[in-house]
């Protein structure tokens, strides 16, 4: 497979290698619709707001999320319209940072994700900086160029210790290249190498994503559940529909 973009954090790289590593599948097949500009924005925005703030609350289980901040997309970026106690916080990804690059201008991608406080002043100040730059027009190469010059710059920090992102949603769409991931978790590191976890080696169930252009190291753990509590039987390999 492919190297994912240097704007490819986390998610990005997951949605090809998830399937293909954890659900035993190749991909069936290149997306169907080819995204080669981008839609006008109102088709990346949900019309209902509280719709929104739901998918985005279903990344985790509802003990997380009733105290979780929720942010939703505005015409610019990312806007608060839920406040937190919890140090949470829950968003719906679009496919400039959640998606596979087939699918970078994709409006349909809706993945919901929920960040816990160290990734939230770390790891979601990157999301929401590419956000705020797909909704201004950037194409993919300036978003590489933009992400890798923040970085470089010290624009945005390192990742901090403990920080880690549920991604338990039922619902929701990583997009025509890999439509619906299994439940996991995220962990997040800056330049960490994969072998202390034992990740990408034969029956771990750790998957490990080192991108040394971003200075990110992200390791992904299937679950047995999403965050309604009922089983998701596609982490455990068995057929699976939405």
């Amino acid at each position: 497979m492919r190297k994912m973009k240097v704007h490819a954090i986390a998610t990005k790289s997951f949605a090809l290698l998830v399937v293909l590593a954890m659900t035993c599948r190749a991909r069936s097949q290149e997306a169907a619709t080819t995204y080669t500009k981008m839609a006008p924005v109102d088709q990346y925005l949900m019309a209902d707001r509280d719709a929104e703030i739901t998918l985005a609350r279903s990344a985790v289980p509802e003990s997380i999320a009733r105290d979780a901040e929720v942010l939703v997309l505005g015409r610019h970026g990312f806007e608060t319209a839920v406040k937190g106690t919890n140090g949470f916080v829950c968003i719906v990804g679009r496919g400039w940072t959640s998606a596979a690059d087939a699918d970078f201008w994709n409006p349909k991608v809706r993945v919901p994700m929920c960040v816990n406080a160290p990734a939230a002043r770390s790891y979601l100040l990157r999301l929401t900086k590419e956000t705020e730059w797909g909704l201004a027009g950037r194409t993919q190469a300036q978003m590489n160029e933009a992400i890798a010059a923040a970085i470089a710059k010290k624009e945005v920090p390192p990742m901090e210790p403990g920080a880690m992102c549920y991604m338990m949603g039922k619902q929701g769409y990583g997009g025509d290249s890999a439509p619906h991931w299994p439940s996991h978790l995220m962990f997040f590191y800056s330049d960490t190498d994969p072998a202390i976890w034992g990740a990408n080696l034969p029956g771990s169930p750790v998957i490990a994503i080192a991108d040394p252009t971003e200075h990110l190291t992200q390791f992904v753990i299937a679950v047995q559940r999403w965050s309604d509590g009922t089983d998701d039987h596609e982490s455990s390999g068995a057929e699976h529909h939405h």
